[in-house]
């Protein structure tokens, strides 16, 4: 076994590399990019280095200082984690080069899947079922849009050499054909650097279905069972869960033995996952095979109680796999979400800024959390905006959903937008709950994903409301305690008046939402509408009290103007109303379009003194490494563009200069 391993990657992994190499005691060496000194994977390794400036493509995309680390480390075997260099045959073949172990599969293997279109063609030799569609290496568009016409709509146009729901675009007219490609091909060529694309039959309602395989260089190849991954949005997986919801044995063993057969068409050894595409017939398709660890591995460690990154470690360092097919075990169910810092409401824009509060629930032996960040830290716009894998397992798939909207229900953010409430929504839903989730599940329910709950809770301003007036007593004694007068009747701070307690009314709003109490002050203390409050706890951000026979506890984050109150598994964000606070502001109605967060213009889509009614699309950005199309915000004309293609600009930068319709 290894002794010292160097990390080529960031975030989640990272950390989860990490602690499984500290519990078999092998150190571990970090790199990270000038925008990541401060991030938990580097306070967590024995060692770190930067490795660049904040741009992946000058730091974590940069083999040759990775290399160089590795060198200067005296790390024996580089883990590449998943994106960045996980799939890079170069990379592979540089670590060969330089005497360092690379922990993943050969570079024959990477290389024979690393193109969609040449992994297809592989695969129909091993007799693996195929979807029908173009895998060709002829890339003109007009020859390419006759093969989606040949093929039947809808299809789906997917980068050759990507992965991870980039470059990908489904089209239902011919008419459309050509827009998108273009969009798929930009994306690809930022995110892969090759803009060849393929082209697959759409399937209505699908599933998707993937098995998790392992092979050994003793020749082993067995799989430790499947993951549904349906639950996508834009072909990004959002929820995970194993085992498949209504898998037969029969089925399992059926993919599996498919699976098994693609890794050995390629001499596989390490870690795959290969990617199946099923109908509500049961029939299944191969997609394509991913060669290395994926994001959603640890719901097939909670089924079968194996740590994968263990075993990817003792593979690469030569040893055989831990367990023969018929030894490795199943047992209840785990499901996965993808915790992120984002605006579902916004079209899921990625929202950066600092981790003010970050609070996930308790790890347990059925809560699992899985995170590179930390509270205090800072969700920056270079990198995916992932928070945490939240994963949770339970004995079946009823007592895991049930678990999973527990946990939800007790994760608290503020400082970032965030997608609990969606999921939460998500993982609630009646198909969800029904098992028949099929991966148009999102795009279909959208509009009620992504409704709130209705109201604006009563205990939540009622908290806002005590937790207000406990901290302006508090401060009141702090200020009495200063000074030189310790007997000064102001730092009693109990309401006290001459002949009545004092009363005064609290309104609070969120959104277009408004509630308003009454808070009365006397010498027993706090009263609301009237009820006697008792506080027991109020400091640190926890509020806890009991009115009448209710007992009531909360969180309370306070950020600019806002008070977020975390309550009864809800989290409300409110502003105290205060009349005066914001008198005679006015708003423009005209204006410009503001970039929502730093990136570079890829398209403008219309003539400067264009009218346009609204929603329609004006300009493409990348950020994230995910196109964003900005719309018009109501009927008007687009006066200029501010920004110009290929420009980078920054967050909240003015794009557009539109002047609304009369």
């Amino acid at each position: 076994m290894f002794t010292k391993i160097l990390i080529a990657n960031r975030g989640e992994i990272a950390c989860r590399v990490i602690a499984t190499c500290r519990r078999l005691g092998i150190r571990t060496v970090a790199v990270y990019s000038e925008a990541d000194a401060g991030s938990r994977h580097v306070r967590l390794a024995d060692e770190a280095y930067c490795v660049g400036p904040a741009a992946s493509r000058e730091s974590y995309l940069r083999a040759d200082r990775i290399l160089e680390v590795a060198r200067q480390s005296g790390a024996q075997a580089v883990h590449p984690g998943y994106g960045f260099l996980s799939e890079n045959e170069g990379f592979a073949e540089a670590c060969a080069a330089a005497g360092v172990v690379f922990i993943g599969p050969p570079v024959s293997a990477i290389r024979a899947m690393g193109s969609k279109s040449a992994a297809k063609a592989l695969m129909e030799k091993a007799g693996v079922p195929l979807v029908p569609g173009y895998h060709g290496d002829r890339q003109e568009p007009a020859f390419l849009r006759s093969q989606a016409d040949r093929i039947g709509y809808p299809v789906l146009i997917k980068a050759s050499a990507g992965g991870g729901g980039k470059g990908m675009r489904v089209v239902e007219r011919s008419e459309d054909f050509e827009a998108a490609l273009a969009s798929c091909q930009r994306e690809a060529s930022a995110s892969f650097g090759d803009d060849r694309v393929l082209i697959e039959k759409y399937l209505v309602r699908p599933r998707h279905i993937e098995i998790q395989v392992f092979g050994d260089s003793q020749g082993q190849v067995i799989h430790l069972h499947e993951r549904d991954c349906s639950a996508q949005r834009r072909h990004q997986k959002v929820v995970e869960e194993a085992p498949a919801p209504g898998m037969t044995a029969g089925r399992r063993a059926a993919m599996g033995k498919a699976a098994c057969d693609a890794a050995r068409a390629v001499g596989y050894v390490g870690a795959g996952t290969v990617e199946f595409i099923a109908d509500p017939s049961g029939s299944f398709y191969f997609m394509e095979m991913n060669t290395r660890l994926q994001v959603e591995h640890p719901v097939t460690e909670m089924i079968t109680g194996q740590d994968l990154v263990e075993w990817q470690l003792r593979v690469a360092a030569g040893q055989p796999l831990p367990l023969a097919q018929e030894q490795v075990p199943l047992r209840g169910h785990s499901i996965e979400v993808r915790v992120y810092a984002e605006e579902p409401e916004k079209g899921f824009l990625p929202s950066i800024g600092r981790l003010v509060h970050c609070a996930p629930p308790a790890a347990s032996a059925n809560v699992r959390i899985d995170t590179g960040v930390e509270q205090g830290d800072e969700i920056s716009p270079h990198y995916d905006p992932m928070i945490a894998k939240l994963i949770v397992w339970d004995e079946n798939r009823e007592r895991a959903t049930e678990r999973m909207l527990a946990a939800l229900s007790r994760f608290q953010i503020v400082g970032v937008g965030n997608n609990i409430a969606f999921l939460s929504r998500l993982v609630g839903h009646a198909e969800f709950r029904a098992g028949t989730v099929d991966t148009g599940l999102i795009a279909r329910e959208g509009e009620a994903l992504l409704t709130a709950d209705a109201g604006l809770p009563a205990a939540a301003v009622e908290a806002a409301a005590l937790w207000t007036a406990t901290q302006e007593q508090r401060r009141l004694r702090e200020k009495a305690a200063a000074s030189l007068d310790l007997h000064s009747p102001w730092g009693v701070a109990d309401g006290w008046r001459i002949n009545a307690d004092l009363g005064r009314r609290m309104a609070f709003s969120a959104g277009e939402q408004r509630r308003e109490l009454s808070l009365q002050y006397g010498r027993q203390g706090l009263s609301i509408d009237g009820e006697a409050v008792r506080i027991s706890t109020a400091a640190n951000g926890l509020l806890r009290y009991a009115a009448g026979e209710r007992h009531t506890e909360a969180t309370v984050v306070a950020l600019g103007e806002q008070l977020h109150v975390f309550q009864g598994g809800r989290h409300t964000a409110l502003t105290l109303l205060d009349p005066l606070a914001h008198a005679g502001e006015e708003q423009d109605a005209d204006g410009g379009l503001a970039a929502p967060m730093p990136g570079k213009i890829v398209a403008l889509l219309v003539e400067p003194g264009a009218e346009v009614e609204k929603g329609a699309p004006l300009l493409v950005m990348e950020a994230m490494k995910m196109e964003h199309t900005l719309c018009a915000p109501a009927r008007g004309v687009v006066q200029a563009f501010l920004a110009a293609a290929g420009e980078q600009v920054k967050d909240g930068m003015e794009l557009v200069d539109f002047k609304a319709a009369a």
